[in-house]
């Protein structure tokens, strides 16, 4: 594990998967088969306020419910990836859209099928609970679980380095 302080001025942009980084890795199936996640607000909200300092952010997850575009598209999040197995080819393609470097993006994972792309973004960061493989690849191993904390942990970090970490209702509430 290198020192990813280093690292973290040279990030402009975020992906994530879902189950286990925004979630706890539960999933409630409903008798209709809709699935269920539950999503910590002050994840979200992080979320939210990388997409208001214009930061480009991606959801790139094997998951197949619409309930995933759902939840993040009203944050801000255009980009998202589902049904993605191989993860690697959607995140170069996040990367092209946005003129990226893929040493500019942070990528959060925990679990195996999330370790190519840990291998080839900027900052490769898991939750505390991620499978101990996942650990062994990143840079950052986060203080909070999935589901509690790791995402806004990574992304209030990047924004402080950078003075973008500034609420402002205004374009909150826009």
């Amino acid at each position: 594990m290198s020192n990813y302080k280093t690292k973290l001025k040279n990030i402009r942009a975020f992906a994530f998967d879902v189950d286990g980084v925004f979630t706890d890795g539960k999933v409630l199936a409903t008798e209709n088969g809709d699935l269920l996640r539950q999503h910590d607000s002050k994840d979200g909200f992080g979320l939210r306020m990388a997409v208001l300092h214009n930061y480009p952010t991606a959801i790139i997850t094997g998951g197949t419910s619409e309930s995933i575009r759902k939840r993040f598209a009203p944050i801000g999040v255009n980009e998202i990836y589902l049904k993605s197995r191989n993860k690697v080819p959607d995140f170069l393609l996040f990367c092209k859209k946005y003129s990226l470097d893929p040493s500019e993006v942070a990528f959060v994972g925990d679990d195996l099928p999330d370790i190519p792309v840990l291998r080839v973004c900027g900052l490769a960061v898991c939750p505390a609970d991620a499978v101990p493989e996942v650990k062994d690849v990143c840079d950052y191993v986060s203080l909070y679980p999935g589901g509690h904390g790791c995402v806004r942990d990574l992304i209030e970090q990047v924004l402080k380095i950078h003075g973008d970490w500034q609420f402002d209702p205004e374009a909150y509430s826009g």
